[in-house]
């Protein structure tokens, strides 16, 4: 006899839940709406499961993170988390409801046709989130260096003593005086926000340079290391951003997660490419871009990366050799058939992606 297989999905909300449960072939869902509590949870999903052949539910990745998801796997229920972005929309639908989400997650789950993701573990998100926190103020010590910039700006001081930012530039800025209050005032509130960032962002970096010396991150940390562009700091992103590389099993999909895949709308007979998706995690393919920048110069061995070869296998070592050399040779024929620098660096970061793959899956 064929089991039956009851599949939900869920609508999952900082408060609520809707539940929508199709049992077997069944055309109409059973439809519930519950507190986003784990006590209301577990004796939902209790009842379900005592009622049900075999249960498996899924829901969207979203701003209420993996608790339902790791609650329901502590049950012994399988659950998976899908990709929102890669959830099969109708053209033609323009009404949208929690119990509609919920209905249509449901079927297309018992379809197939959803696209699941690899949901971290407690540790690696933990990890991923203090990552992800130096991005932040990386971010906000950005913006606040242009609100200090654009204020001088404005008032006509300008530093030409070199780049901003420097010690020289510092020595110049706590020279500065003005005579109305509220201009002092705006200078000293721009200038403590600035030094409470790259304060903020010093010790980020120290508590993530510490945990990268550790494992399980210090030896592919070592490797990632090895190629040019890509630091600790790098290497740790793109580590809590993808996890396990394997689970890609070729360069081309890892390239494709990370949306630096040219874009294409081809029909009848006709072929038109665009622009990168720019479609997965934005943070890795930040990393990668900035990485590929490295590239536009003739391939050379910092102190940095000779350190980090230095305990490396010869494979390896050739490897990263390799890597500069064509890449660096990429770059030159990009630029000398006429393609701008930013589209030649995307190109560029494209294959690095793909060494960067090579290194962790040898």
């Amino acid at each position: 006899m064929q089991k039956v297989i009851t599949h939900v999905g869920l609508d999952v909300h900082a408060e609520r839940i809707v539940l929508a449960s199709l049992e077997g072939t069944s055309r109409e869902p059973v439809v519930r709406d519950i507190p986003n509590d784990p006590k209301v949870i577990r004796r939902t999903f209790q009842r379900l499961a005592a009622s049900a052949h075999e249960l498996r539910c899924c829901y969207e990745a979203g701003p209420c993170g993996y608790e339902v998801f790791r609650q329901l796997e502590a049950m012994g229920i399988e659950c998976e988390v899908v990709a929102p972005a890669l959830i099969p929309v109708k053209a033609g639908d323009r009404v949208k409801t929690d119990r509609r989400d919920a209905t249509k997650l449901a079927r297309l789950y018992r379809a197939g046709e959803l696209t699941t993701i690899t949901v971290p573990t407690s540790d690696q998100e933990a990890v991923r989130d203090l990552v992800r926190a130096r991005e932040d103020v990386r971010k906000d010590l950005t913006a606040a260096r242009h609100r200090l910039g654009k204020f001088l700006i404005r008032h006509g001081r300008l530093f030409r003593g070199g780049k901003n930012w420097t010690l020289r530039f510092w020595d110049w800025l706590r020279k500065q005086e003005f005579e109305r209050e509220g201009e002092r005032l705006t200078f000293e509130h721009y200038v403590t926000e600035v030094q409470h960032l790259v304060d903020r962002r010093a010790r980020l970096e120290r508590e993530i340079e510490r945990i990268a010396k550790n494992e399980p991150y210090a030896a592919p940390v070592a490797k990632l290391s090895c190629l040019r562009g890509i630091s600790v700091l790098a290497a740790m992103a793109l580590l809590c951003e993808i996890h396990d590389f394997r689970r890609f099993d070729t360069p081309r999909k890892l390239m494709a997660y990370v949306g630096l895949v040219p874009s294409e709308y081809s029909s009848g007979g006709k072929e038109k490419r665009g622009g990168i998706t720019k479609t997965g995690s934005s943070h890795a393919r930040r990393i990668l871009v900035e990485a590929a920048w490295s590239y536009r110069h003739r391939p050379a061995f910092s102190p940095r990366a000779a350190q980090a070869l230095r305990d490396q296998p010869p494979e390896i070592v050739e490897y990263a050799r390799r890597s500069q050399l064509r890449l660096h040779k990429r770059f030159r024929q990009l630029v000398g058939h006429g393609k701008g620098s930013q589209v030649a660096v995307t190109a560029v970061a494209r294959e690095l992606c793909g060494f960067v793959w090579g290194i962790m899956t040898a």
